[in-house]
């Protein structure tokens, strides 16, 4: 299972509780869109996990942006992801962003705001905060293998033959949206 999240805004720990705390344990790799806050967060995730990709966000206190780039790109089950925090020109730019990187799907973080833009282009996925969600529905998404895998507990089968099945979800458990994501871009 990928598990990503973004907006921890700690500083001393990772914030990880009930749902969101299970599948980062239990996921293949985390990817996190930036804004951890300070180092010792950075190090609690990066102990929690063995596969971590990770980006740095504006809240980010120096130390930690001198370890993080801006930018990063990975995949998983074939999907390639591009992953920043934030683009200027909003999802024009992150579109662009994720077509620049051959992308199926850009992750990104920064409004705090659980989202699924499935338009022309790759789908952008902000995962929103499971921590600090600042009027919004705390939240974080796993994603999963679409026909091989099978989906996390509390969440029915989708119709899908290939590339990630995905839901947002927030830290009690509960789901918020379900998306599919191509294996290419």
């Amino acid at each position: 299972m990928l598990v990503i999240c973004s907006d921890t805004h700690g500083t001393d720990g990772p914030r990880l509780t009930g749902r969101t705390r299970t599948a980062v344990d239990a996921a293949d790799l985390v990817v996190h869109a930036g804004d951890f806050t300070t180092e010792a967060v950075l190090d609690a995730f990066r102990d929690r996990t063995e596969r971590l990709v990770a980006v740095h966000g504006n809240a980010d206190t120096p130390a930690v942006q001198e370890r993080l780039p801006s930018a990063a790109s990975t995949a998983y089950a074939d999907a390639p992801i591009a992953v920043t925090h934030t683009e200027r020109g909003g999802t024009t730019a992150l579109s662009l962003f994720g077509r620049q990187r051959g992308a199926a799907l850009v992750v990104f973080g920064h409004t705090h705001r659980p989202t699924v833009v499935d338009d022309a282009g790759p789908m952008l996925l902000n995962p929103g905060s499971y921590a600090d969600p600042r009027r919004h529905r705390p939240a974080h998404a796993e994603l999963w293998r679409a026909a091989d895998d099978a989906p996390p507990d509390g969440v029915e089968a989708m119709d899908a033959e290939t590339g990630l099945a995905g839901v947002l979800r927030t830290p009690d458990g509960d789901v918020l949206d379900r998306f599919h994501v191509p294996p290419s871009g």
